[in-house]
């Protein structure tokens, strides 16, 4: 098993689960503390981006990709 592991979730962000380091395009860090999953934002309305903050629940965000559709 991976070390780390993303997982997309129906309607909603990207978890991310395992320790990993997140920079921005400047290459600095973002505080993750030491939390062990993150959630990711996929539908560009969350006001703590690049972090989910729940509002894809609200801004009508739909995406549900599947591994056999890949």
């Amino acid at each position: 098993m991976a070390d780390v592991q993303i997982t997309t979730k129906q309607n909603g962000p990207l978890l991310v689960t395992g320790l990993v380091e997140l920079t921005d395009a400047n290459g600095d860090a973002f505080d993750l503390g030491d939390k062990e999953t993150i959630a990711l934002c996929r539908c560009g309305s969350s006001a703590n981006r690049p972090f989910c903050d729940g509002s894809h629940r609200d801004c009508g965000f739909e995406s549900a990709e599947t591994a056999s559709g890949a």
